[in-house]
This record gives structure tokens, C-alpha cells and sequence, in this order.
């Protein structure tokens, strides 16, 4: 039995980090604002697997991807900001060149 937890990849051509799970696809879609901050705009779960933590592995992966390459965010996706929130140790990744408010 496979307990690997899915594993997020990135696609540029469409401009979101993607997250197969039993089959379903769950997103987080962003803009580039400059070569090393990403804006991420957009959570998105399918339904089927609310509640079941998919959300918060799929933030979590991406933030992790993001501070692997050494890249910002700016969190205007409310859930993103939600999580940051709850966990204050990704501020790290968060820009300090741009605020909310500048979208």
C-alpha cells in the first residue's frame, strides 16, 4: 500500500502549482510580479476532497517549492494568507517588496 503523500508540481504554461489526489485535481494558480516573487491568486480543492487536510499539503508543498528556489510570495489567495497565519514560520517567504494592497 502507497502512503506517499501526492507530491506538487509546477506548471508554468498555466501559471499554477497542481496536486493530483485519488485522481482529483486541486490548484494553486499565480502571477509573476518579477523574476522572483510569485503572487499566489487562487486556492482551489475539488469538493470531493474538502476537508481532508488536501488544502493545507497543497499550500504547504508549494511554500516549501518556493523556499527551495529562493523565491517570495505575495499571499493575496485568502487561504494562503489563512495558513501563513496559522503557521507564522512561513512568514519568511512572504515579499517585503510588495503589499496586498498593491493588487
Amino acid at each position: 500500500m502507497d502512503t506517499a503523500e501526492p507530491t506538487v508540481t509546477l506548471n508554468q504554461a498555466h501559471h499554477r502549482f497542481e496536486l493530483l489526489t485519488d485522481g482529483k485535481l486541486s490548484l494553486v494558480a499565480f502571477f509573476q510580479p518579477d523574476d522572483h516573487t510569485l503572487a499566489l491568486t487562487h486556492t482551489e480543492v475539488d469538493p470531493a476532497l474538502e476537508g481532508k487536510g488536501v488544502g493545507s499539503s497543497l499550500v504547504r508543498q508549494v511554500l516549501e517549492y518556493i523556499d527551495q528556489h529562493g523565491q517570495k510570495i505575495v499571499p493575496l489567495c485568502p487561504f494562503v494568507a489563512a495558513y501563513i497565519k496559522r503557521h507564522p514560520d512561513w512568514q519568511r517567504v512572504v515579499s517585503t517588496e510588495y503589499d496586498v494592497a498593491d493588487f
